[in-house]
């Protein structure tokens, strides 16, 4: 995607305007403007597909931050990687010239790519849903505005530093979907911080402290604090590392159809949810329409080079194990997870969140049952009602009812507080 393309603007009646525009490679064109005029009217002078205008929205503000959000030692992005893993492998600069070439999808367009912003781009003509669903322009802070995703906001720090927001926003079926789920972004961001605070990989995240942002008043920093994260920029590894310790979801459904290639090196015989005997190595990419791609071992090697695949193939188990450990200590099964990495200064560091009910399945352990439908601590309540209604996955979704709001709001705040040990302050 292209970011920072500039369009001709007619404000009616007056005002000030600033405009962020967001081009992706089939034509659709979000604008967002942040303005002032007596009757709130925006014309777009020039004509173009899928376009989005709207007032930057009000920002509510929220309670106090979750549990551990304190800011990080300074020191944090020098942590070493466990004792059982090799060293980071530094990557000839011929090799990551070729990995930011292959991740160009990026809204960063080869810069970075964090969650929902990395290489996830919304299909052409998605509504991004109501205008104050979405945190404002570049006005509401005096950072540079990056990219938007389903879930995170993402601004330029300086050359070296970006601030990445996690909204309250929830997305089914790639579609951003109404109303948000309160706290949710905060979750998401508690939860990372205590995964990358005990899980000695080097990784991106410098500090979840925003006090020191310029170009915050009292609102928009109570906002940002608890769901928010300073961290290091990186060049994006277009590859999803996803590590699987149970037969379950899209694994389970190839599977049970023969096999393909997260499958390939079971043996038969296996039912839906059994633990493997050991996790596997499941990479996938993302396809033009934002949908993840099983890869198999061959293919996954070529995209990144055999040397930094097993990496990141080894890196990844090991995280796993060491989180699944640590999450079976406190009654939850963490049956698979997904994993992205990036490179600083040609090392490869773990980005985006990690381990999250966003991007990892848990459940719980008393309730786990080989052969059945599993519980989980993450959307599944938004999924079942969406599946329910006969909605045929294409935008605008229905509006999602309070019951499952709050329903999907507990499992998240139930899953952090059972992981953490620490009580969710509301």
């Amino acid at each position: 995607m292209v970011s920072g393309a500039a369009f001709d603007v007619v404000v009616s009646g007056g005002g000030s305007v600033v405009v962020e525009a967001v081009v992706d490679v089939g034509g659709s064109v979000v604008v967002g403007a942040a303005l002032v005029v007596a009757d709130g009217t925006v014309d777009v002078s020039r004509t173009v597909p899928a376009v989005v205008v709207g007032p930057a929205p009000r920002i509510a503000s929220a309670g106090a931050a979750p549990a551990g959000s304190a800011a990080l030692s300074p020191d944090r992005a020098s942590r070493t990687p466990n004792a059982d893993m090799p060293a980071t492998p530094r990557a000839p600069p011929s090799q990551v010239r070729n990995l930011r070439r292959a991740g160009s999808r990026s809204v960063m367009t080869g810069t970075v790519g964090h969650g929902e912003c990395n290489g996830k781009q919304h299909p052409r003509g998605h509504p991004l849903g109501r205008n104050d669903a979405w945190l404002p322009s570049p006005a509401m802070l005096a950072l540079k505005h990056l990219g938007s995703g389903k879930v995170r906001e993402i601004y330029e720090i300086d050359e070296e530093r970006l601030l990445i927001v996690a909204t309250d926003r929830i997305s089914a079926f790639d579609v951003v979907l109404e109303p948000e789920i309160p706290d949710k972004g905060r979750v998401l961001t508690g939860l990372s911080k205590h995964w990358f605070d005990i899980l000695a990989v080097p990784c991106h995240l410098l500090s979840t402290d925003v006090t020191t942002l310029p170009g915050l008043d009292g609102e928009s920093a109570a906002y940002l604090q608890g769901r928010s994260m300073v961290v290091r920029r990186a060049n994006v590894i277009p590859m999803e590392c996803v590590v699987r310790g149970y037969l379950y979801g899209s694994s389970w459904n190839e599977y049970s159809r023969g096999g393909g290639p997260t499958t390939e090196h079971l043996g038969a015989g296996l039912r839906m949810a059994d633990r493997l005997e050991e996790p596997i190595f499941t990479p996938a990419t993302k396809a033009e329409s934002g949908h993840d791609e099983n890869l198999e071992e061959s293919e996954a090697r070529a995209l990144v080079g055999s040397d930094v695949y097993e990496e990141l193939r080894h890196r990844s188990v090991a995280v796993y194990l060491e989180a699944a450990a640590l999450a079976a200590a406190r009654g939850i099964l963490l049956a698979d997870t997904k994993f992205e990495y990036g490179f600083v200064d040609g090392e490869i560091i773990l980005i985006d969140e990690v381990l999250t009910p966003d991007s990892s399945r848990y459940w719980p352990e008393d309730e786990w049952r080989p052969g059945h439908i599993m519980p989980s601590f993450d959307k599944q309540p938004v999924r079942d009602w969406l599946e329910a209604q006969g909605w045929d996955k294409v935008p605008p979704a229905p509006r999602l009812p309070e019951g499952v709001v709050f329903d999907t709001r507990t499992r998240y705040i139930d899953v952090y507080e059972r992981l953490t040990g620490s009580r969710f302050v509301r």
